[in-house]
């Protein structure tokens, strides 16, 4: 047992740990470390003050509900406190806890792991839906929660008012999909598929939300006026009759013996589920009892959870593949002995980048252990033991074209840049012919994915050489189509060139950055003969964009692709004369950034504000005039917060730009 002042000590830094960790799952939805590491540092905690009444306090994380309500959304107050549970990690305190109510009834539901959410009805009809927050105040999302297709609108009831709270969560297949999408479009991927759902949730645009394909379970009622129920299953039942999707296969039981057989039960499922559950709760039944019994001020006396240890395997690494995605990332995959893990055999695992490997010295021929992350992604815990293989290095040139790979300053993967490598050809045509770059009205995805299997272009400056003939016969385009998409290639050639260099697809250079490049260098062979410290010196540049734009330029693929477009007829001049700044419009007013943006990196956002006589700061302060806030954000958001410093999206931004 330490001392008092070494205790204090430890306290202190496992508050301030605990808080941090909380922020980052709760509000940013981000975290950063396992729930069981999370779970161990409030364990120790626990464990600390409870041997030290005398260092106890009312704000720490162990009597205090995670999160707190963002400023994005209208707050609400909740008239019952939606609170957390007790978490129990043993069948010897699951077994303590029955014993507390001696002969009573208990139902035992599978814990989703999602975002909890009160849903409120008067007279049947949805009114009003909200998020826990810090329990006591969360946040409106009634737009957001009317996209979800399981959340009935209306209802059949007699009672006058009814509030029930249930869990948002993102189907493990649909977080699959979502994190594919997101690598291919070169976007932030989610952790798990409770941080996607959370994130999704969340959105400004309700839009977005409904394009997640979110689900809900519901498992509780809050409080109701004109109906009385005697137990918690009578009102599960109940709402299943209503068109809630209540806790799925719920039991009722009687004894620890029983209550322990329905935790082995949901723990041999678990693997197997369509979604992911983060333990199994425990609930005494009787609503009578559970009055009796109270609550603290962070969670019920008649519930707990149970938490599930992550299961690990070990298996032997027996070869790293590396492919090239669509936006040019070098992404390493371990090949390893399969070994059943959560319910499924895995046999392939991401090794995510160089420092991932570095970092844990992955080499082929080791022994590793394997776990899923949130009962989902397969990945490294460790090495267990080498197995005599040198260190492992990606390689230094792309395996689908063979040019040299770079590593941005501001990531960790390796990525390929040539304009024409054939894993990212699909990508880069698709992004060249759209509307805000060359705008070839009617080359959608699926003209140039036939193009492309065809052999009919092998790079963007192929478009140029197309004939009538060799569009029509593609799948669903006739004559008058292909005449149609030949004259809109045709018109394309005389766009200015900003939209020429927003179309090359050059990393980190936006619609915004590239009429700045066309402004300041009115050609485009002057803009290839320009240095890194010249595209800096633009107001709305920064380094990584400038390295970004000498980097493309550098290749000779770039140079060739440009060469071709010219002889071709495409334009290469800027036309309407832009000016490096657009209007005075943000003139006084300081913008920090955080989060992923919609559509737009850090950096064209940066721009975009500079070159409308904004200033751009990397740091919140009190002389901060607006937060622009994306998706995941960090902790720039909580300081904003404290200092009452206006958070906005990129859409009031635009919003403000267009007056």
């Amino acid at each position: 047992m330490p001392d008092i002042e070494t205790a204090a000590q430890r306290i202190k830094e496992l508050r301030e740990l605990i808080e941090y960790h909380s922020n980052a799952y709760y509000n940013a939805d981000a975290p950063e470390i396992e729930d069981d590491e999370y779970d161990a540092l409030m364990r120790e905690l626990k464990q600390l003050e409870a041997q030290y009444p005398e260092l106890q306090d009312e704000n720490s994380p162990t009597v205090r509900v995670g999160g707190a309500a963002s400023s994005k959304f209208a707050s609400v107050e909740h008239a019952v406190a939606m609170q957390s549970l007790r978490d129990v990690f043993s069948m010897e305190e699951v077994e303590q806890f029955c014993g507390e109510f001696s002969g009573a009834q208990f139902v035992v539901e599978k814990k989703i792991d999602g975002l909890s959410v009160s849903l409120e009805y008067t007279d049947g009809v949805l009114t009003r839906g909200s998020t826990r927050g810090d329990g006591r105040v969360g946040e409106d999302i009634t737009e957001n929660l009317l996209t979800i297709a399981s959340i009935p609108h209306r209802i059949k009831t007699t009672a006058s008012f009814l509030e029930v709270r249930g869990e948002v969560y993102m189907p493990r297949k649909t977080f699959a999909a979502l994190n594919a999408f997101q690598e291919e479009n070169g976007l932030k991927t989610f952790k798990n598929p409770r941080n996607a759902a959370a994130g999704s949730l969340r959105q400004k645009d309700a839009a977005i939300t409904a394009s997640r394909g979110l689900d809900i379970f519901v498992f509780n009622v809050q409080q109701v006026s004109g109906i009385e129920f005697e137990t918690h299953s009578q009102s599960l039942a109940y709402l299943s009759d209503c068109g809630f999707p209540v806790s799925p296969e719920f039991t009722v039981v009687s004894g620890y013996e029983e209550v322990a057989e329905a935790i082995e039960k949901i723990g041999a499922q678990r693997g197997g589920l369509e979604y992911d559950i983060d333990g199994a709760v425990i609930k005494v039944n009787s609503l009578s009892l559970r009055q009796s019994a109270g609550v603290t001020s962070k969670f019920p006396k008649w519930a707990v959870a149970f938490k599930y240890p992550p299961e690990q395997k070990q298996t032997v690494l027996r070869d790293i593949e590396v492919t090239v995605g669509r936006t040019g990332v070098l992404t390493p995959t371990g090949v390893f002995d399969p070994v059943l893990l959560a319910g499924t055999s895995v046999s392939r695992a991401s090794l995510h980048n160089q420092d991932y490997i570095t970092k844990k010295d992955i080499r082929i021929g080791d022994t590793v252990v394997l776990r899923k992350a949130g009962e989902i992604i397969p990945e490294v815990v460790s090495v267990a033991v080498h197995g005599g293989g040198e260190q492992y290095f990606l390689p230094e040139v792309c395996p689908s074209c063979g040019e040299k790979v770079f590593r941005l300053e501001d990531e960790a993967a390796l990525r390929c840049l040539n304009p024409d490598c054939p894993a990212q050809l699909v990508r880069n045509i698709v992004h060249f012919a759209s509307r805000d770059a060359m705008d070839i009205e009617g080359m959608g995805p699926a003209v140039i994915e036939q193009l492309i299997s065809s052999g009919k272009i092998k790079s963007p400056a192929d478009i140029y050489g197309l004939q009538e003939e060799d569009i029509a016969s593609l799948d669903r385009m006739g004559k008058k189509s292909a005449k149609n998409l030949i004259a809109a290639i045709e018109r394309s050639k005389s766009n200015d060139l900003y939209k020429l260099i927003y179309a090359l697809g050059m990393r980190h250079i936006g619609e915004s950055a590239s009429r700045l490049l066309a402004g300041r260098f009115s050609t485009m062979q002057n803009l290839m003969e320009a240095t890194a410290e010249s595209f800096a010196s633009i107001d709305g540049f920064g380094e990584i964009m400038a390295e970004s734009v000498v980097d493309f330029f550098s290749t000779a693929h770039a140079k060739d692709l440009i060469k071709r477009l010219a002889e071709w007829g495409v334009n290469m001049e800027a036309q309407n004369g832009e000016s490096e700044n657009t209007s005075n419009k943000l003139e006084g007013l300081t913008f920090v950034i955080t989060g992923t943006l919609a559509g737009m990196t850090r950096d064209e956002a940066k721009a975009l504000i500079i070159a409308n006589g904004g200033k751009a700061s990397g740091s919140v302060s009190k002389k901060t005039s607006y937060l622009l806030a994306g998706e995941n954000p960090g902790s720039k958001l909580t300081k904003a917060e404290e200092l009452g410093v206006k958070v906005i999206s990129l859409e009031e931004l635009e919003g403000i730009l267009n007056g």
